[in-house]
Parts: structure tokens; sequence; C-alpha cells
């Protein structure tokens, strides 16, 4: 098959969630197919490691700068026009790259696709045209139902002037998400619970759960390497779920765990940390910042915690996490999608003193770290190598294929 994939950015070397996802799904399709990317690319210190990482198995590779980077002023001046405009903050933000369009009008003519896979919702104001009984299968892979996100952060938003804004943006969004579904042939979704949501809404669409995975071999365990007691978190802290989820663990829960444990560290891995978290170093909180590689870091934590309120879809962060073999502490909306349970795979709390006592548990009872981080292994290696998904991705393009 030859495979067009448009997306916001690149998505090798992986950095973070989003880039883990594609480059687990592309190399995985790139080993038995031909793949194409059309996205854009930051330009910044990664931007020529990102370009030779994605050609070194794509076929071509087209790219365009910057879909989001511009100034805080700029920003807040799309966003009051959003507020304004019977579109989301997002579609406007993809709505002003008439270059990006072309190339994608330019490559849909003069290459005869089977598949093209848009990433995100909010890369669907990119126009194309699937009527033609020879006309590509056009899937959407969503990594989470998008407004279901912004509905969320609407409701836990702290100021006023943010509550309205999330209030109306995500309702835009909605309407522009149901929309998009409407105009594909198929929807991959990366969790039973979204997938239930949008069949709730439109029965008809047709859709597959093709979960986040892990490379099982990069990420297996490193026996010895783990700190005593070393927290992590990893993710992209400017993602709004992952920075309201570190506040929340540094300033309701971390400081029980060092009242029990006072050398315990919190360690915050990721780009993007925001004045909020960055005011809230010392007494045991180290952000850490972005880094190449975050297998290594994961090998020296004792545990992993994941106290997010906000999100949707599948945490990459705890898959690979349990494949690494550790003990992760989730809330359950963090472990909300995965086929995980409490106290045989991870240990999930809530509230801050519940979530304080079950980290307590892994730090005072060893050999119940070690079981935990055996099983997680193993559901990982049964049910979430990028190998067994990526069979999962085929399988859906020759059903959606066959019944054009």
């Amino acid at each position: 098959m030859k495979i067009l994939f448009v997306t916001p950015f690149l998505p090798s070397p992986p950095r973070f969630g989003g880039q883990r996802r594609l480059d687990g799904l592309m190399r995985g399709l790139a080993q038995n197919h031909d793949v194409d990317v059309l996205s854009f690319n930051r330009t910044d210190e990664w931007e020529h490691s990102s370009l030779e990482a994605t050609r070194s198995y794509c076929r071509e590779v087209v790219h365009f700068p910057n879909l989001d980077l511009m100034d805080t002023r700029e920003k807040r001046k799309l966003q009051a026009r959003s507020l304004v405009s019977l579109h989301s903050f997002e579609h406007l933000l993809g709505a002003r790259r008439g270059d990006f369009q072309r190339a994608l009008d330019r490559m849909l003519s003069s290459t005869r696709y089977d598949v093209v896979q848009f990433e995100f919702s909010w890369m669907t104001g990119f126009r194309f045209d699937n009527s033609a009984k020879s006309a590509p299968v056009f899937v959407l892979d969503e990594h989470n139902i998008e407004y279901d996100i912004l509905k969320r952060t609407a409701r836990s938003s702290g100021t006023l002037p943010r509550v309205i804004y999330n209030s109306l943006n995500w309702r835009k969004l909605a309407r522009e998400e149901r929309d998009a579904w409407r105009r594909f042939d198929g929807i991959a979704l990366t969790s039973r619970r979204d997938e239930l949501l949008l069949r709730e809404e439109m029965p008809t669409v047709r859709t597959s759960v093709i979960p986040n995975g892990v490379d099982v071999q990069a990420f297996a365990p490193v026996v010895g390497q783990s700190e005593p007691g070393m927290l992590l978190f990893f993710g992209a802290i400017n993602y709004q779920p992952n920075h309201d989820g570190v506040l929340f663990f540094i300033d309701h829960i971390f400081p029980k765990i060092r009242a029990q444990n006072p050398s315990a560290r919190f360690c915050i891995l990721g780009p993007g940390a925001r004045q909020e978290v960055l005011s809230r170093q010392g007494n045991g909180v180290e952000i850490l910042g972005m880094v190449d590689e975050v297998a290594p870091y994961i090998d020296r934590a004792s545990a992993i915690v994941v106290p997010l309120r906000i999100g949707g879809g599948t945490r990459l962060k705890i898959v690979e996490a349990l494949a690494k073999g550790k003990a992760v502490i989730s809330t359950r909306l963090g472990a909300e999608g995965l086929d995980v349970v409490h106290d045989q795979h991870l240990l999930l709390a809530d509230e801050p003193e519940e979530f304080a006592r079950q980290v307590a548990r892994i730090f005072d009872d060893p050999p119940l770290a070690a079981r935990l981080g055996a099983a997680g292994r193993s559901l990982m290696e049964q049910q979430y190598s990028w190998q067994n998904i990526v069979g999962r991705l085929e399988t859906f393009y020759h059903q959606l294929a066959s019944t054009r």
C-alpha cells in the first residue's frame, strides 16, 4: 500500500506522547508499505534531527515550518478572534496555512494513495475530496477526542477568563470534530471509552480501537538502576492536562509523601514547563526539562506517578513505564482506556491522601513494586507492542477499502 500521513509535527525521534504514537505506527507500517508524510516541523534545535530520523523510513517527507509557533501576543490575538468567530482557535490556527493546503492538493493529485491518514482532529480543517470511487481511504486518527478534553478542562479551569474561553471553544471544537467524523471513511481511536463516546453521537461511523503502544525491545526493563525515593512524571508539561496534574501533585500530594519520606524526590521530565511549575522547584521538586531519551530516566525512578485529572485517549507514559517493569501510581482517569487492574498491574488513587498512601506502599514494599512491574511488563508484551497494534491498523485499512 501507499500511505500518506498528514500530521502537525514530524514523528521522529519521538520526544513526547503524540510523536511516540506516530513514530510507532509509521515505522511499523513502513516495514511493509510505502509511507509518505506531509507535516509541519518546528524550527527549533530538533528541526534537522527530526527530518533525518523521519526520512530514514519514509519514502517522501514534505514539511512546512511551525504550525503553532507564535509569540504570546500573536497567540492572544488569535484566541480573541476565535471568541467572536464561528470557528475554534484550533481551526483558525490551521486556516492560516494556505501553503500546506496547496501541498496536500498537489500530493493527492500526483500520487495514487491507498490510504490517507490525518492525525488529530484539528488537522481536518485542511480540505480533501473522497467522493470518487477511486479515491484513497481517508482515516482520522483521534489521539483523543479533543472537544472532550477541552470540556473537562473548562470544568477545572481556575480563572474566570479561562473558564469562559474554554467553555466557548470546546463547543465550537465539538461541532468541527463531529463534522470531521462524517467526512472520513473511518476513525481510529486509542481507547474503548473514546469509541463509545463517538458512537453514542454517530453510531454509523466506522471505527476501530488502535491503542497506544510501546517498543517492547527499546523499553525493556533494566535491573538495578532505580534510585531510592525518586518519583518521575514525564510528558509535555505545556499540555494542559499534564500541567494541571503536575501542580496537583506538587501542591497536594507530594507534601504528604515528604512528611513520611523526607528524602523523596519528584522529578519532572518534559518540555514546556510554565512559570507556575518552575516557581515550585526545590524541597525535593526537580525540573529536568527536555531530554533526548526518556528510557534512562524511567530506569532511575523508584516509581512513575500519573496524577492526571483531565484527559482522554490513553497515556503513553503508563504504557512505557509498565513496559520498563516499573511500579506506576495513577489516578483512575490517568489510567483510563488501558486494560489494567488495580493492585495487579499498577496502583490507582484519586484523592491526595490515598495517592500518597499508595506511593508509600511502593517505597516500603519492594516485592510489591517488583510484582506490579512484572505483571505490567507481561501485559505490554501481550497486548500493547507496536507490532500487534500496527497489525490491527492494517486490518482496519483493509476493512474500509473493501467497502468503498
